[in-house]
């Protein structure tokens, strides 16, 4: 995922800059790339915190999307001219992470992975997600984000033309069923969004605000698009979900960028989740008797042991909120964990707390149950949003009894940890503190996940919920989750599994409930290589924890040792070894 920005400062020439200006002279390249990529694309500059444009959305039409790729090439090759060896080390590495984004987003466009040739829920994100966020992050005073956001408001008629194109042939030509239904699930949010929840957000009176006539058209251009998706789109999705083995394993290595083949990535998952279910069982045992009071352990057998966690974990699910508090018991969680951190140094927090708890909204649920949107680096200042779903009000009540199970009380407190402390949102409030724009921007999807996966672990290690086995349990149930979508994300694009073999994986193997399965199915559907991204980046960060503190002896001290890695950015995980000294 990348993340964008302003231009502040004009450069001089490359080759006419002093040795000792060579790291300015890249950063204000960048600058440069930012400021014309602001002026294209006004969504990716409010993704940003760069406010200048938010009063527009971007041009998606044909012609401007064929003059991002020209853009690509032509920024490529500016980059590949820059003289290198003026760099410092540091500046060095920011050029690569530069040039691999630029070389990853031209090389996944000649795989045929354009979004806005097979996924119409692209345009989604357009009409929705980018004033949502604007709405909720901005540090403008509110009446200037309402001015704002009722101008970019009246760019959504233009967006749904855009889907509806018919002069191009190759727009929306290949969209596979599943992700066409999400598509138009989630228009349904966005039409409700824009007849309502945006005036709520805003704190706007419907009668007299300035965002009452453009919400109004944005809806009925929104229900044309409805209609669009359901009458026209539906019928003829018919493309494949799945990009095959040959696009897998390249798009792992250019947007995960970890250092990992595909094959790799597979067999170690295979032999993690074999070490992982090991270790469950031991604890399952420990429980048993308190669960299940006279009742004998099954037999000590694969199956055997397998119905041992699978009963325990569902035993232990029936200590669950409800629906209508799993944000409320979210924020309980929040507090708690908070003061462990600071209690045993695990790293210093963020002051001040800029981190609220929300409930997801409508339109962006059906993908994951929670998220850590972040403060984006050009205005760190604004809020981050940790975002939790409730079970979806039209799921049957079975199936929402099984959510509830599977985000029982336990469970929370680790989603809690990877989400906001000290997972995501502490790690990317470290990283807006970096002084390179470049390592802001193209952050590591790889990096980002794999740190909040190592957090659940090492928070339990340290002593967080002093020695409770359903915590720790749950903490394994949680890495496992991480491990099989490694397995599944690869398996499901690598190679014909069906839908039921690949429930048999979750519940089976990982012991996820029906419905957390069903979604799960769903979502390595609608994406790929991103559910591996967990599981790789914590096999990074948990295997430079060992070295360096095996490395460092008795010196090693945890609380320095995080902020340390930390401090570094949030970059590809690959890089890191070196920077630490280790192999």
């Amino acid at each position: 995922m990348l993340r964008r920005f302003p231009l502040l400062v004009l450069l001089m020439t490359p080759a006419l800059a002093p040795a000792a200006d060579a790291d300015q002279q890249l950063a204000d390249l960048f600058k440069d790339y930012l400021a014309e990529e602001f002026q294209r694309h006004p969504s990716f500059a409010t993704a940003q915190g760069n406010r200048e444009h938010d009063d527009r959305l971007d041009d998606l039409t044909p012609s401007a999307r064929k003059k991002d790729v020209a853009e690509a090439k032509r920024w490529k090759q500016k980059l590949e001219a820059f003289d290198t060896a003026k760099l410092t080390p540091a500046g060095k590495l920011d050029h690569r992470i530069w040039l691999h984004a630029l070389n990853s987003q031209l090389e996944l466009q000649s795989l045929g992975l354009d979004p806005f040739t097979n996924d119409p829920r692209v345009f989604g994100t357009y009409v929705s997600d980018v004033v949502f966020n604007q709405i909720t992050q901005s540090t403008l005073p509110r009446e200037r984000t309402a001015e704002n956001v009722a101008k970019r408001v009246t760019y959504i008629p233009t967006i749904v033309d855009a889907a509806m194109d018919k002069t191009d042939p190759n727009l929306l030509s290949k969209c596979p069923k599943v992700l066409t239904e999400i598509a138009i699930k989630r228009n349904l949010g966005s039409i409700a969004f824009y007849e309502k929840e945006i005036f709520e957000l805003t704190k706007e009176n419907p009668a007299t605000s300035p965002l009452a006539k453009p919400a109004k058209e944005a809806v009925a251009a929104l229900k044309k698009y409805q209609t669009f998706l359901e009458k026209d789109l539906l019928p003829r999705s018919t493309g494949d979900w799945r990009i095959g083995k040959e696009a897998f394993a390249r798009k792992l290595t250019l947007e995960l960028d970890a250092g990992y083949t595909a094959d790799e990535v597979i067999k170690m998952a295979e032999a993690e989740a074999d070490r992982v279910e090991r270790e469950m069982y031991y604890v399952a045992k420990q429980l048993w008797a308190k669960v299940f009071p006279g009742k004998p352990l099954p037999p000590d057998d694969e199956a055997g042991r397998r119905d041992t966690i699978a009963r325990v974990l569902d035993k232990l699910g029936d200590d669950h909120g409800k629906p209508e508090t799993i944000v409320t018991d979210a924020r309980q969680t929040v507090d708690k964990i908070k003061r462990f951190i600071s209690e045993k140094k695990i790293l210093t927090l963020p002051d001040p707390d800029r981190c609220r708890v929300i409930e997801m909204p409508e339109f962006q649920r059906g993908f994951s149950a929670a998220y850590l949107n972040p403060a984006p680096p050009l205005d760190p200042k604004a809020d981050s949003l940790y975002a939790v779903a409730p079970p979806p009000s039209d799921w049957p009540e079975a199936r929402r009894l099984a959510f509830q199970k599977e985000y029982n009380r336990a469970m929370l407190q680790v989603l809690t940890i990877h989400e906001a402390y000290p997972g995501h949102y502490v790690q990317l409030e470290y990283a807006n503190r970096h002084p390179s724009l470049i390592r802001k921007v193209f952050y590591s999807g790889v990096y980002a996940e794999g740190w909040a996966v190592y957090t659940e672990q090492m928070m339990l290690d340290q002593g967080y919920g002093d020695g409770d086995l359903s915590l720790r349990l749950h903490q394994l149930k949680f890495y496992l989750r991480a491990v099989v979508n490694a397995i599944l994300d690869h398996k499901m694009h690598c190679t014909n599994m069906t839908d039921d073999e690949a429930m048999k994986l979750l519940v089976g193997r990982g012991f996820q409930t029906e419905g957390e399965a069903v979604g799960k199915v769903a979502r390595a559907k609608q994406s790929s290589c991103q559910l591996s991204t967990y599981f790789i980046g914590r096999m990074a960060f948990y295997t430079l924890r060992q070295k360096v503190q095996r490395q460092r002896g008795e010196a090693f001290d945890l609380g320095k040792y995080h902020e340390e890695v930390l401090n570094q950015g949030c970059i590809s995980v690959k890089y890191l070894p070196e920077l630490f000294g280790v192999k």
